[in-house]
């Protein structure tokens, strides 16, 4: 393969728009080639020069394409993956991967068997909230650890748009849509639980999915973890809380990349990717004679433009990639339970 990886990207929405087009055109190692747009033609605006086709299988034809970016609605991905891959495409996929572990583990086999890869798009695990955490877990400032929290809240009484996210069909519902998310970063931090509890909510007048979900999560030495996400929470909550033996952590969500993405500050403008000030972590220790101490943790920069190199390293150079399969298949099978 040359040194340069020729993407095209499946869909020019909110996500291939923000959250995509914008990392692989700041890194040196992407080309973003081309792009489906099946009704307005708003790419070029944005990426002069670039292809746009009109159908997806223009796309999946392209011959220059080396990686092609799944990010059409989810219950077409297990479809277009297969597709891709036929294609001799390198795949990467949007959350969530497929709607079921079957179709995961065809499309990882499927992968295999012709020599491509496959990366599923966690990017929330570039988060700087999430690190903060994941730096204050690793750090064993808080000894052993009894109960952790990660919950994504929000306010939005309306039923969307999306009808691949408000009506029932293949990988629908609240679960899939943020579940994702927060299951993977547990996941990542803690690996594969022991055993798992679900419940699942309908809660906005008209609602025929799923809008709140709680699973609790078991995993050795009596860790407990929850994760949890609802539409109708009005006084936002902590995103993290982490209690251990000798404190706890509690951490606002306050990462600002997709803030900024929106308002079109770049992957590689300064101050991309900087917590505002007053969004610290607070840790409280307490120590052997009873004394508390509190400290506001401050977050590192974070920049998914690292979630990118992690892919062009996979495919240039073979490495390991951090989103491992297994830790995909474990995320789903909770979430079709």
């Amino acid at each position: 393969m040359d040194t340069i990886i020729s993407a095209g990207l499946m869909a020019y929405g909110m996500s291939g728009k923000i959250f995509h087009a914008p990392f692989i055109s700041a890194h040196p190692g992407f080309k973003l080639h081309a792009v489906t747009e099946r009704h307005q033609k708003n790419a070029d605006k944005d990426f002069p020069g670039i292809i746009s086709y009109d159908s997806t299988d223009e796309l999946i034809a392209d011959e220059n394409i080396n990686l092609i970016v799944i990010n059409s609605p989810n219950y077409t991905h297990y479809e277009y993956a297969k597709q891709a891959l036929n294609a001799g495409k390198h795949i990467l996929v949007e959350k969530p991967f497929t709607a079921s572990v079957a179709e995961a583990e065809e499309i990882f086999k499927l992968a295999e068997s012709l020599g491509k890869k496959v990366f599923v798009y966690q990017s929330r695990r570039w988060d700087s909230d999430f690190n903060a955490v994941k730096k204050i877990v690793d750090g064993g400032r808080l000894g052993k650890l009894s109960e952790v929290h990660f919950r994504y809240d929000r306010y939005r009484v309306e039923i969307g748009a999306k009808k691949f996210k408000e009506e029932p069909m293949a990988a629908s519902g609240l679960q899939y849509d943020l579940g994702p998310h927060l299951l993977d970063q547990a996941i990542s931090l803690f690996e594969k639980p022991d055993a798992f509890q679900k419940i699942l909510g309908k809660n906005r007048p008209g609602t025929k999915m799923d809008d709140y979900f709680s699973i609790h999560l078991s995993y050795p030495n009596d860790v407990n973890v929850f994760v949890h996400a609802s539409m109708l929470i009005v006084d936002i909550q902590p995103s993290f809380v982490v209690h251990g033996q000798h404190g706890s952590f509690i951490k606002e969500r306050a990462d600002v990349q997709e803030e900024q993405l929106l308002k079109g500050i770049k992957p590689n403008d300064p101050g991309f990717g900087v917590e505002a000030r007053g969004k610290e972590g607070k840790l409280t220790l307490i120590d052997k004679n009873g004394d508390r101490t509190q400290e506001l943790i401050s977050s590192e920069t974070a920049n998914y433009i690292d979630f990118f190199e992690a892919v062009y390293q996979s495919l240039l150079n073979n490495a390991p990639f951090p989103v491992e399969q297994q830790q995909i298949l474990t995320q789903l099978a909770i979430l079709e339970s």
